[in-house]
């Protein structure tokens, strides 16, 4: 069984289809956006070992050509080195504007894969086939590609929509533990933002999901993909409202900046850490009861998930060195940092009056229980 959530974006528009089976067949999904009987494939080295060949097999036997590069897995093919690597094979398979570019693999193939789309030809096509938690709730879905740089993450790249999204559940059987649950980060990050109802349903059900419930599983990938389309439709460039969607973002970015955009931290793990960084930000200001940082922390670590700076293996800067980082955001306007506070579960906002010393303070704080919990 499928469903599907409609990216009404007028010409840009896309489905976004969730359901169990979907790798081995993608060709039915696939054949109304061919104008010819032939896709080009960019994954990762696990992704290709795990997925690959079920792909390719189904599009073959439904008469559809393949070719594919298969790329390094982990944070550092989101980088200049790669996407040249990634936008010259695609020229000398002569793809055209019209063809299909898929991007199989989790959040950085999808990002690579569709900046590389984006700039090819001024604009080839592409699909997200995404066999991570965190790329079927999040980075699949809204048009956002683009790499890193020595400056930031995601500092270069474009708006680009797919023509598909094929969010295969039965995928996630496959995702280590770790990597699990820091797509559980940006899917508790929908209830903590925008819908308080999603995350007490979060709560209840968390451990289910984590345990392997397919039903419930595709039920909160349904959910968070709705509540991303319903404001990626608002505020498709990220004028508005998408901003919310960064929530924990400028606090998990400073700190994948700081261990090097290494395994020592998982984006979904920052994300985490950072939401409940915000929710205590937010508490200190008097935005929302004092409880509720709390509660957020007792859920993530029911979860198994990182909560603090603690959590961090190795050294980390200091909290001056931080906000330096976090400076380098891309929601920095006119100098001033932006960032997203909530005045309780599922009521998050923008801001850019966050008093620089309290901001120090909470990282401070943060950072003293970091060395309090050193050996």
């Amino acid at each position: 069984m499928t469903e599907t959530v409609r990216i009404d974006l007028g010409e840009r528009g896309y489905d976004v289809v969730v359901g169990s089976g979907l790798i081995a067949k993608a060709a039915p999904h696939l054949k109304p956006h061919l104008a010819r009987q032939r896709v080009a494939i960019l994954t990762d080295e696990n992704v290709a070992r795990l997925h690959l060949a079920e792909l390719e097999d189904g599009l073959l036997a439904a008469g559809i050509e393949t070719t594919a590069l298969t790329l390094p897995p982990g944070e550092a093919s989101k980088s200049w080195a790669a996407l040249a690597r990634a936008t010259d094979w695609l020229l000398d398979q002569k793809i055209e504007r019209r063809d299909i570019v898929i991007a199989l693999g989790g959040g950085v193939i999808g990002d690579l894969a569709g900046f590389a789309a984006a700039i090819l030809r001024r604009g080839v096509r592409f699909v997200q086939i995404p066999t991570s938690l965190l790329a079927q709730v999040d980075s699949s879905v809204g048009g956002k590609t683009g790499i890193n740089t020595k400056a930031g993450k995601n500092l270069v790249g474009a708006f680009h929509q797919p023509s598909l999204v094929l969010a295969d559940i039965d995928v996630l059987d496959t995702l280590p533990p770790r990597d699990f649950r820091a797509g559980y980060g940006e899917v508790v990050k929908y209830g903590l933002l925008g819908d308080a109802e999603y995350f007490y349903w979060l709560e209840a059900n968390g451990p289910r999901i984590a345990a392997g419930d397919a039903a419930l599983r595709a039920e909160a990938v349904r959910r968070a993909v709705e509540m991303k389309a319903e404001i990626v439709i608002r505020d498709e460039k990220e004028a508005g409202d998408r901003a919310l969607l960064n929530l924990g973002h400028t606090f998990c970015h400073a700190l994948e900046a700081a261990t090097g955009y290494s395994d020592r931290l998982l984006h979904g793990e920052g994300v985490a850490i950072g939401c409940a960084l915000a929710f205590e930000l937010s508490a200190r200001l008097g935005l929302c009861a004092q409880e509720e940082p709390g509660r957020v922390r007792a859920h993530l670590r029911e979860m198994g998930m990182c909560t603090e700076l603690s959590d961090i293996p190795g050294e980390l800067p200091s909290a001056d060195a931080l906000i330096d980082l976090m400076a380098q955001d891309k929601k920095v306007v006119d100098g001033r940092l932006r960032l997203i506070l909530a005045r309780g579960i599922g009521a998050a906002f923008v801001t850019d009056d966050v008093p620089p010393d309290l901001l120090r303070n909470v990282l401070d704080d943060a950072l003293s229980v970091r060395r309090d919990a050193a050996p």
